[in-house]
């Protein structure tokens, strides 16, 4: 019986593929060397570099993230009674969090929950590390998708996602996914997102949508690729 949260190894498919292909190549660079000196490097040189994006992949997956999900939820002064959305929360990193967080609010989560996206990703995996972490019951959760979500506008004090929304596919989907997050806000409310590829796209959509005190965190290297952290509010209704 598992006594430590776990939260899944990200883009699984391609952690494997670059796991076979890099070890392929290391082997038959190690192989041909005898009989084939000059391929020997041609092969050892890429297999090492794909086996190696593949470990930090690992590594990315298992304690990379946690730090990173820490530093975004810092951007934000709690005050512990928030009513927190997570969108695309796979098994719970956020999500459980921002429940230690708001001892005194509420936190819903929500996803498609696919598994080409995260091993294991499934409700009953986020309700198992809730329950190891002590804040079981109090994550909701939902089925449902980012470019509709299933609630009313401005009813959340603080909406998160990381990396998320740069697996949906258009660029179309995504800017729904952004007004859709921005639409639930709360007037006054905050928007805090780490996503890779989008983020300084998703700020400038916010930027469009009125958003104010936006910020924009320092690069973050996740599974080898470059994401950011970006936090923007809602501005108060006037009157």
């Amino acid at each position: 019986m598992r006594t430590q949260e776990y939260y899944g190894l990200d883009a699984p498919n391609v952690v494997r593929n670059l796991g076979l292909i890099g070890g392929a190549l290391v082997v038959a660079g190690l192989l041909s060397a005898r009989y084939l000196p000059i391929a020997k490097m041609s092969l050892l040189i890429p297999g090492l570099c794909i086996a190696g994006t593949a470990g930090w992949m690992l590594v990315s997956s298992l304690w990379l993230k946690k730090i990173v999900m820490r530093g975004l939820l810092n951007k934000r002064q709690w005050r512990g009674d928030e009513a927190v959305l997570d969108v695309g929360t796979g098994r719970g990193l956020v999500a459980i969090e921002a429940a230690k967080r708001t001892p005194r609010g509420s936190v819903r989560a929500i996803d498609l929950w696919q598994n080409a996206d995260l091993s294991g990703n499934s409700p009953e995996a986020l309700l198992f590390n809730a329950r190891i972490a002590g804040v079981d019951n109090r994550p909701i959760i939902d089925t449902g998708d980012a470019r509709s979500l299933p609630y009313s506008d401005a009813v959340f004090d603080a909406v998160t996602s990381m990396t998320a929304i740069h697996n949906i596919p258009d660029e179309s989907g995504r800017r729904s996914a952004i007004a859709e997050i921005w639409r639930v806000t709360k007037p006054g409310g905050q928007i805090l997102i780490f996503d890779i590829f989008y983020a300084r796209k998703y700020l400038r959509l916010l930027h469009e949508l009125g958003a104010i005190d936006t910020q924009l965190s320092r690069p973050s290297i996740l599974w080898g690729l470059m994401g950011y952290g970006l936090t923007a509010r809602k501005p108060r209704e006037r009157g």
